[in-house]
Order: structure tokens, then sequence, then C-alpha cells
């Protein structure tokens, strides 16, 4: 091979190179989301909890135990560029979920709970909607205990990776989940999300 096919073939590897990266930077923030119940708030029995240096009467009047790794995880992701959100179909408040977190240093970039779900399903008239559905908020990662969130996800075209509430590499099965995601998207063109193809009543356009 001569030195002028070496060179052709190096300035064509470094060129698509240079565009992934390019097609890389294009991309929106990767949005991941975290269930509450038995995913990061856990029984004293599935895990252990972060450790705080408030007093523990002041965690059981303002919130809940952490999962233990929750704190790891979220800085990991910021790290990475990710947007990190809470969906929860519980009733908390959106300003007790930040209290909460902010117990343990952890600060969010949006809350959905049930009450914002319905209300934005509602607005699109959507009948029969899924018990979360992320797209809906431009989520492309939601984390979960619920196998049946899973299910709903394969159903209705979202992505959701499970985690036991006593799974201890728990933590590096989200992270593994979310770079795929990341890749994924990477290649792909971004579009915007859209409601699922469910049985609606009527679609308001926006």
């Amino acid at each position: 091979m001569g030195r002028s096919t070496v060179l052709e073939t190096t300035r064509t590897h470094v060129l698509r190179a240079w565009h992934a990266i390019e097609r890389m930077c294009r991309r929106p923030q990767v949005r991941i989301s975290f269930d509450v119940d038995d995913t990061l708030a856990c029984l004293p029995h599935h895990s252990a909890a972060e450790h705080s240096r408030l007093p523990m009467f002041i965690h059981r009047w303002l919130g809940e135990p952490l999962r233990i790794g929750t704190r790891s995880l979220i800085r990991d992701l910021r790290r990475q560029g990710y947007s990190v959100w809470i969906y929860t179909s519980s009733g908390r408040t959106p300003s007790y979920i930040r209290r909460w977190l902010m117990l343990y240093g952890i600060r969010v970039d949006g809350v959905v709970n049930s009450d914002r779900h319905q209300h934005v399903l509602n607005l699109h008239g959507v009948v029969k909607p899924p018990s979360k559905y992320p797209p809906a908020f431009d989520i492309d990662l939601h984390v979960d205990d619920s196998d049946g969130v899973r299910l709903e996800g394969r159903q209705h075209g979202f992505r959701v990776v499970v985690v036991d509430p006593q799974d201890e590499g728990w933590a590096k099965k989200v992270l593994d989940a979310a770079m795929d995601v990341q890749v994924q998207l990477a290649w792909q063109q971004p579009q915007k999300h859209q409601l699922p193809s469910l049985k609606r009543s009527s679609v308001l356009t926006s």
C-alpha cells in the first residue's frame, strides 16, 4: 500500500470519527427519571440508607431513608451530562421531594407526581393512559422497581430499567442502561416524542 493510500485511509477514518463526535455534541441532553417507592426510598430490610449529617429526627420529620448509592449514582450521572428527574405515581408533592433529596445534597431538574402525570395526559385527551408515560415529559430512560412499568414500556414504546430493591449492584445497572440510551440517541436523528397509540377522546394540538 502506497504512502498516499495510507494517508487517504487515515484521513477518512479521522473524518468519520469527527462526524461521530459532532453528532454526539448535537444531541439533546439525555433525561433520566427515577421512581421513589422501593427504588430510591427503600425499607430497611431491603437496603441500607445513605448517611446524613443531620439528626435522625429531622429525617423522620422531613423525609424518608434514601437508598444507599443514590448520591454517588446521581453525581456520576450529572458528571456525564445527564438530566435527572423524579417520576412517581404517588401523591408526594414536588416541594416535598425536592426538600427530601436536598437533605442528602441531591438536586433534581424536574419532578412528575401523580397529579402532574394525570394533568398532562388529560390535556392531550388520552383515555386509560399507562401508570407512567415518560415520553410526555421528554424523559429518555425511566428507572423503576416494577415489572408492570417495564411491560408498559414495551407496549407504549418507552425505555425502562428495572432495579430490585435488594440489588446491591443497582447503580451499575442504571449507569449501563443510561450509557446504552446515550449511544442510541447519539446515532439517531433527534425526534420529538409522540404520545402513545392509546384510545383517545380527542387530541389537542400544541
